[in-house]
């Protein structure tokens, strides 16, 4: 009778650390996330601080194009202002298209295009995008394995247990994944 007791205690025990292993891959993914977040944070904010400087540098040459500066600024201020990720990943859309319309705005200023600050902020602004786009690719991956790992049997009963849910992926709009023409 006592080894049916202890087969019984040593399946107990093998289910206790299976969940607890599991808990803490859940917190670990979850942190994962976070940190990834943080990234693409960090990659925005610099982006921010690019902005204005690039439209004053615009301003010197194309001073008539005042609506065009007005959308980016705008832009950039709500983009700053977004709460949750939804909000966020349609302000920063905005935001992208506003910069493409600043852009062609500058392909009318041969002046503007030599302007070796312009060209500077240009290159900053196109490696921050590449960091942004990075950090994005890296925080969709980690929530694609907390939202398997939260969907997958018997992984679920876990997730559910201790509220673990899925998390939303930073998706960018369909205009954003248009080919962009760029013309010299």
């Amino acid at each position: 009778m006592t080894i049916p007791i202890l087969i019984l205690i040593a399946i107990v025990i093998i289910i206790l650390f299976y969940a607890i292993s599991l808990y803490n891959t859940f917190v670990s993914l979850r942190q994962k996330v976070a940190e990834a977040w943080a990234d693409i944070d960090v990659q925005l904010k610099r982006r921010y601080d690019l902005i204005p400087n690039l439209v004053e540098t615009v301003k010197g040459y194309a001073s008539h194009e005042s609506g065009v500066f007005e959308e980016v600024t705008k832009a950039r201020t709500q983009a700053i202002q977004a709460t949750g990720l939804e909000q966020k990943a349609e302000a920063e859309n905005v935001l992208s298209g506003t910069l493409k319309s600043l852009f062609a705005v500058s392909e009318a200023y041969p002046d503007l295009k030599a302007n070796q600050n312009f060209l500077e902020l240009q290159r900053e602004l196109s490696d921050t995008e590449n960091k942004i786009q990075a950090a994005r690719r890296f925080y969709n991956s980690i929530v694609l394995s907390l939202n398997t790992k939260v969907e997958s049997f018997p992984d679920s009963f876990i997730a559910s247990s201790f509220g673990f849910e899925k998390k939303e992926y930073f998706e960018i709009a369909e205009a954003e994944k248009e080919v962009v023409k760029v013309s010299f």
